[in-house]
């Protein structure tokens, strides 16, 4: 397979060892990614790219960019989340499997992990603010998960490191840790499968385990291949951690992007994105909104914020510096009310008129 640089990779490893155990630190190995992605074949769907060819992405990118999306919002539950939750619960031991699983999440790691209990057999308990969308919940309890409801994310981590402790339950995290990361590296090592001589691949961020996975097999397999992260300006933990140069904790987040609104960035992951990742761009609920818009009316896809922050990274921060180049975006998930939706496409028409005006 052949592969073609970018111009300038920003920040880029200047090399990258095959083991990469050597630097002192568990990075994702890409023998190790491949042997995860055997693991979970039978288990995962193989999803789908598409070549963006219509509407903005013609209006929107000078021309001769080349578009690729990875269909990732097509999983099984409806989001990448599940290969990592296979993967960690794949490595219970037989007492672990009985104490069960607790997982934290906005919705989408809740789904995900209540779905693999639920093929493993393990009891699980999920943990999500109040304000987590009813249909996620609600698919949490159908997949046999207890649904605990909390005030806001930090007190839903905090509740359930308690369970954890009181309870000896493993938690399984929704985006830190080596068997995470291998999970979502998958969904790189897939892709770079699938589009050959990629310049760019531009992935959603909400802790880094998304983002840090699949730079990890990217970088690796095209090491000239550039990696950003886009974050809302509401969560942006790991562009603040990129500028301080260590894992950062944010007082509040405030983005209609719920799946990425990791109240910290945690050592792991931060680490992973550091070494593999070449620069993070933040977006704002506006023009995540109007990504959402595109992507419904020119691929007639229903995109949830998270899975448009990628698309809207590539419409603004990074539309000058990828121009002419073959660029693929994860569209991560499709787990959002239809209401909610219809409301955010509505903010985007909304939006488009006021600029118009």
């Amino acid at each position: 397979m052949s592969h073609v640089a970018t111009d300038r990779p920003l920040h880029a490893p200047s090399s990258l060892s095959s083991t990469l155990l050597s630097a002192g630190f568990p990075y994702p190995s890409l023998a190790d990614i491949r042997k995860t992605a055997a693991r979970l074949s039978q288990q995962v769907l193989h999803t789908p790219v598409w070549h963006w060819q219509t509407g903005s992405a013609l209006d929107k990118l000078e021309p001769d960019t080349e578009v690729w999306l990875k269909l990732e919002l097509f999983q099984k539950t409806g989001t990448f989340k599940l290969r990592g939750a296979l993967n960690c619960i794949s490595a219970l031991d037989a007492d672990a499997r009985e104490r069960g699983v607790v997982a934290v999440s906005a919705g989408n790691h809740a789904m995900a992990v209540a779905y693999a209990a639920k093929l493993a057999g393990v009891s699980c308990k999920v943990v999500l603010p109040r304000h987590a969308s009813p249909t996620r919940i609600t698919a949490c309890r159908q997949d046999g998960a207890e649904v605990i409801l909390e005030a806001d994310m930090h007190k839903a981590f905090a509740l359930g490191q308690r369970i954890v402790e009181e309870e000896q339950r493993t938690m399984i995290h929704p985006y830190d840790g080596p068997l995470t990361a291998l999970g979502t590296a998958t969904v790189g090592l897939e892709l770079m499968q699938q589009v050959v001589q990629l310049d760019a691949v531009i992935v959603p961020i909400g802790g880094g385990g998304l983002c840090g996975g699949i730079a990890s097999a990217v970088k690796q397999l095209a090491p000239h291949c550039a990696v950003y992260g886009v974050e809302p300006y509401g969560a942006d933990a790991m562009y603040r951690s990129f500028q301080s140069g260590q894992p950062e904790k944010l007082k509040e987040v405030d983005s209609i992007a719920d799946s990425l609104c990791a109240p910290y960035a945690m050592e792991y992951s931060f680490k992973v994105c550091q070494r593999f990742v070449d620069e993070i761009v933040r977006v704002s609920d506006d023009e995540i909104c109007t990504a959402m818009s595109d992507l419904y009316h020119d691929v007639k896809l229903v995109a949830e914020p998270a899975a448009a922050v990628a698309t809207a990274g590539l419409f603004g921060p990074l539309r000058q510096r990828l121009a002419g180049k073959r660029v693929a975006v994860i569209v991560c998930g499709s787990n959002v009310d239809p209401a909610r939706y219809a409301e955010l496409l509505a903010r985007a028409g909304s939006s488009a008129h006021g600029l118009a005006a």
